[in-house]
């Protein structure tokens, strides 16, 4: 077992990969490289909400106005939703790898 043993409010945790993001979608160590959303028909990357809001829209995914804290995104054709944190500068890869899942082939993440 390799790894960085990590204290973090009250709860330790093993990272294999030190300088990948965290599971909270924090980053770790001096060199992690930011990650991108990226609309893969258009290769369009995705700098805003409002630009997020127009793909999904296109994809089938209706606004919920439900929670003023996030943004939620509902597909009348499935059971998945989409929740984001209200505020863009907090969105992690965490939410971009739920977008990516939940929109096969329409979205990737890259490394900038």
């Amino acid at each position: 077992m390799s790894g960085v043993w990590v204290f973090k409010n009250g709860v330790v945790r093993l990272v294999e990969n030190p300088g990948v993001d965290s599971f909270d979608g924090s980053r770790q160590g001096s060199n992690a490289r930011r990650k991108l959303l990226i609309h893969t028909p258009s290769n369009e990357a995705i700098t805003s909400y409002a630009v997020l809001e127009r793909k999904l829209s296109i994809l089938g995914w209706e606004r919920y106005y439900d929670d003023p804290d996030l943004l939620q995104f509902h597909k009348r054709s499935t059971v998945h939703l989409i929740s984001l944190p209200k505020d863009f500068s907090k969105f992690k890869s965490m939410h971009m790898f739920d977008i990516v899942v939940k929109n096969r082939n329409m979205f990737e993440v890259k490394d900038v």
